[in-house]
């Protein structure tokens, strides 16, 4: 099993990178954010945490920047129905710590933006994992999720695609408290 891997990065495809370790290329299937990170340091040596799913026809490999984003992808594929491709687009929509805030809120808007996760879906996810992640509810009362959709909301409004509001919104410092003052540092990095 691969856990871990470093080397050099050849190619920064779509979904994927291919990093270069002895000689060797690995094609690593990566989340969005991550494979922007990676695409700017093409020819640059990185290190990634990998998943290693195993199936008859196939053998793919997952990378993540860190451990937690690591150990919250394998809590989702351990949800019957949740493959890896899913589990992927669920890392997709929001930051770990909003998706693991969802979950304990029962909040199943947030995993339905992934295409292939209904609401049914959704509910399982909520139900096998909430136990499981020991959430703590944060300092400002739980109020991180709805700041954060009241944020996506607004950058929309102003004439931005959701898409690039939630990727802007996730490189905004995690210290950066209440709406008005995320809304501001997004567009900052959307200005750019």
């Amino acid at each position: 099993m691969i856990a871990h891997l470093s080397g050099t990065i050849l190619f920064a495809g779509d979904r994927y990178v291919v990093i270069e370790t002895n000689g060797v290329g690995y094609k690593v299937r990566l989340a969005v954010d991550t494979l922007q990170t990676l695409r700017k340091n093409t020819g640059e040596n990185t290190s990634l945490w990998i998943h290693t799913a195993v199936r008859e026809d196939a053998l793919d490999l997952y990378g993540f920047q860190n451990q937690v984003e690591l150990e919250f992808f394998e809590m989702l594929i351990s949800v019957s129905g949740i493959g890896p491709k899913g589990a992927l687009g669920i890392l997709n929509v929001a930051p770990v710590d909003h998706l693991k805030e969802a979950i304990a809120m029962g909040d199943t808007g947030a995993l339905t933006k992934v295409s292939g996760i209904g609401s049914k879906s959704a509910q399982k996810i909520i139900l096998e994992l909430r136990d499981k992640l020991g959430w703590q509810e944060s300092e400002a009362g739980g109020t991180m999720l709805g700041d954060e959709r009241d944020a996506i909301e607004g950058l929309v409004a102003l004439g931005y695609a959701e898409r690039s509001a939630r990727e802007a919104l996730k490189k905004v410092p995690s210290d950066t408290k209440g709406t008005g003052a995320r809304i501001k540092e997004a567009l900052k990095l959307l200005g750019k």
